[in-house]
């Protein structure tokens, strides 16, 4: 199989002068975008950076961060990107675990990087006239030309390495070969039917699975990507517009702020053609508005992660809403009861249960950098322990609940959250819900609904909505907390612990319904 270098090589031969890459002014054709990354390659050389090295970068999604992510990919660097939010404490331990050798930033990362105690050990590039301070600078590295940049990785060699979002522990880094990247790459084009020259936005952060698979994508395709660096609903309009962006790949929550910004109704999005959600399960209410409002002809709901990059694919979401469908091209699934110790334990049709997937898939990682507890958990007779719980229904697709640690045991019933807030967001007046257990002397935990609210409605009114909504009993919050705002991460997944914990922002008094 083709390295990440020589396939974007490829992309080249075969479509040269197709436009690749936008961000503001910056439009570069194929041909134009590997000058200026065979630029950056020779940079590496003169900083002396070696193949396997780690290349940390602390970044929004500008074409310098993607640039830099192709030209590690021919200098046969690991790309190693984190979080533009980061602390300085966050940034050392990345640059500590990682071993990383050269570390580029930009002005909204520069504060904490200078004051991280690591960093000032390392070759530091800067991008933008803004960015401070540093060893080197993106602009005159791209300045000097440079001959044609020859790959240097073979496909067995080491492309990514991706940090999950530590919840209640440090972060496992997921390191990935360029096997892995091309062929999950190839696998998002063909199970979301992109054609030659598709336009997607790129606002999904270049340090998460689905910003990255959308740059690779585009590269096969000979497609163009379009910048847009930290995301604003008004803002991703105007570029869908402008640039008539063919395809969306985003999380359920930017979905959300889209379709329900003001400038949605007279915004242009006629050139948008296939939706596309991953991340986080959507919820009926958000399916049917979608649909309403692209009508697509083509709406996926993907189920994966940073480790395995595809789980299942559900090519028609909004006909079975909160189904993932079924096994995606490079995959195998199963189910097994809650608690199980090996792959054998399956669950029954219709039982909840522990969601594993084959880690022999060509998407997949071989275990984590340097955390061998985390791989003897994870990593079990040859699956991968998700740690997602879900079903199989009658038809053999999945249903995915949610986390094994996010289940309510109430009464000693199984209460899965997604559930219940699909149900609460067919109620007109529910802009957003978060759905979490809360510790109850009697029941153990009771379903509590924190709900933001589009317009006013009592707790009483939500309650009746369940019961006519054919809600089990058992399953009904029996206490509502209305929230300014449900608190989510950097890419939208909701954060459930910080509503457990009290971290949320209650409801002005004068919107609480009368």
């Amino acid at each position: 199989m083709f390295d990440l270098g020589t396939s974007f090589t490829a992309s080249v031969a075969r479509t040269p002068d197709a436009l690749a890459i936008v961000d503001g002014e910056v439009r570069l054709s194929y041909s134009q975008w590997l000058a200026r990354i065979s630029s950056l390659v020779a940079a590496f050389d003169g900083i002396g950076l070696k193949p396997g090295d780690h290349f940390v970068t602390i970044m929004q999604n500008r074409w310098e961060a993607a640039s830099l992510h192709w030209a590690c990919q021919f200098a046969g660097l690991i790309m190693t990107p984190i979080n533009w939010r980061a602390k300085p404490d966050e940034i050392d331990f990345v640059l500590e675990n990682a071993g990383a050798k050269a570390i580029a930033f930009e002005a909204v990362s520069a504060d904490a990087m200078a004051e991280s105690a690591l960093a000032a050990g390392l070759p530091l590039i800067a991008v933008g006239s803004d960015a401070g301070p540093a060893d080197f600078s993106f602009g005159e590295m791209i300045a000097v030309e440079a001959p044609t940049a020859t790959p240097r990785a073979g496909a067995g060699d080491w492309s990514l390495m991706l940090y999950t979002s530590g919840t209640t522990a440090k972060p496992k880094g997921v390191p990935r070969r360029h096997r892995a990247e091309r062929m999950a790459a190839l696998a998002h084009v063909a199970q979301n039917l992109y054609g030659s020259g598709e336009c997607t936005l790129g606002v999904m952060p270049l340090y998460h699975t689905m910003g990255v698979r959308s740059l690779l994508a585009m590269s096969l395709i000979g497609g163009s990507f379009v910048c847009l660096p930290r995301f604003d609903a008004a803002r991703a309009l105007e570029l869908i517009e402008a640039e008539r962006v063919s395809n969306l790949y985003l999380v359920p929550t930017l979905y959300h702020d889209v379709v329900h910004h003001p400038r949605f109704a007279v915004s242009d999005v006629s050139s948008v053609r296939k939706l596309g959600f991953a991340g986080a399960p959507m919820t009926d209410g958000l399916l049917g508005k979608l649909t309403e409002a692209f009508r697509p002809e083509l709406f996926v709901n993907h189920y994966g992660s940073s480790e395995i990059y595809t789980f299942t694919i559900d090519q028609n979401a909004a006909a079975k809403p909160g189904c993932a469908g079924k096994a995606g091209l490079n995959q195998l699934i199963r189910v097994v009861r809650l608690g199980a110790a090996s792959a054998a334990e399956l669950a029954r049709p219709g039982e909840e249960g522990e969601i594993i997937a084959l880690a022999a898939s060509d998407e997949a990682f071989e275990g984590y950098w340097r955390r061998p507890e985390a791989d003897a958990k994870s990593l079990r007779d040859g699956w991968y322990f998700t740690g997602d719980t879900g079903y199989f229904d009658e038809d053999g697709d999945l249903f995915v609940t949610g986390r094994v640690d996010d289940m309510i045991i109430t009464g000693g019933e199984n209460v899965s959250p997604v559930d219940i807030e699909s149900c609460l967001s067919l109620h007109p007046a529910v802009s957003e819900v978060a759905v979490v257990g809360l510790p109850d002397e009697r029941w153990g935990k009771i379903v509590v609904a924190f709900v933001q609210r589009a317009s006013a409605v009592s707790a009483e009114e939500l309650d009746r909505h369940c019961k006519v909504s054919g809600l089990a009993n058992f399953k009904r919050p029996r206490c509502y907390e209305f929230v300014k705002a449900i608190p989510k991460s950097p890419v939208g997944k909701l954060l459930r612990r910080q509503l457990v914990a009290g971290e949320y922002e209650p409801e002005r008094p004068d919107l609480a319904a009368e």
